[in-house]
């Protein structure tokens, strides 16, 4: 494969991997109008909308186990974002991306063996104390923050497990009913937390833009691209989430974090990206 050939899928990932982080930054604007659960019932419930639209899946026909995978699928992908906006409700944006991207990290490392992927497995500990609060050096960090962020790991990896299994000879129409799904799961919780205030007019725009930031535009653009970048690439790119997140919410959102919280990122980045690069070592090019 010829580097010219991955500049464009790359620029693709890196823009909606930006435009994700971007998303939940707006995202936290609308906390004090609809809470965090209201938030990320718009967010699912204009998202499935836009994907429904796009890739029509009721025009396929799914058996009883694809059914109970993409439930699954759903369920994991609804509880996952009601966690996660509950945790960036508590704790800065950057935090906890990072913690919650030790679920996948888990995921990627089960059944290690060699003695290179226990020093990722080491790193990403480190990475995890260091953003616990303990005394002064790494900030006050709220812990029900913290236990929300873990949590939405755990969703995270289900989310991928469960994915991979709907995913098997499906395609984008999957991933449409898994988001609608995800909407009907995350919806109640919201209407409870919101009740009218999720239609009220003044706040639609920044939920469609946080739907199309977060979900829509992102997932789009992988379609785009996955099919010409080596998993490797991809796997590795994404571990830039969590370092995305910290800038974008020290930007957008004028949240600070202490070295320590920096230095913690900064290993559990570092422990995705050694983590994905050795295990899919020998990983071919999807095209």
């Amino acid at each position: 494969m010829r580097p010219s050939s991955i500049i464009l899928p790359v620029a693709l990932i890196t823009f909606g991997m930006v435009a994700t982080q971007i998303g939940a930054s707006l995202a936290k604007g609308l906390f004090p109008a609809v809470g965090a659960s209201g938030a990320t019932a718009l967010r699912l419930t204009l998202a499935a909308l836009a994907l429904l639209a796009l890739f029509r899946p009721w025009r396929h026909k799914l058996d009883a186990s694809q059914w109970r995978a993409v439930l699954l699928y759903g369920a994991a992908m609804g509880a996952m974002n009601l966690l996660f906006y509950g945790a960036i409700a508590r704790i800065p944006l950057g935090i906890a991306v990072a913690l919650e991207f030790t679920g996948p990290l888990a995921v990627a490392l089960a059944g290690s063996r060699k003695p290179l992927d226990f020093l990722w497995i080491g790193m990403a500990l480190l990475g995890f104390l260091a953003l616990l609060p303990f005394g002064k050096m790494s900030g006050a960090l709220d812990p029900v923050g913290i236990a929300l962020a873990l949590a939405t790991g755990i969703c995270w990896a289900g989310y991928i497990v469960f994915g991979q299994r709907a995913g098997t000879g499906g395609g984008p129409h999957i991933a449409a009913l898994g988001v609608g799904l995800a909407a009907i799961i995350a919806l109640p919780f919201g209407i409870a937390s919101a009740g009218m205030a999720l239609v009220d007019p003044a706040i639609l725009p920044i939920a469609l833009g946080v739907a199309l930031l977060s979900s829509a535009i992102p997932y789009t653009l992988d379609m785009i691209a996955l099919p010409h970048i080596p998993t490797r690439l991809f796997s590795i790119l994404a571990s830039a989430h969590p370092g995305l997140a910290a800038i974008a919410g020290f930007v957008i959102l004028s949240e600070q974090l202490s070295a320590w919280q920096i230095a913690g990122i900064t290993c559990i980045v570092l422990a995705s990206i050694g983590g994905t690069a050795t295990i899919t070592r020998d990983t071919p090019p999807l095209a």
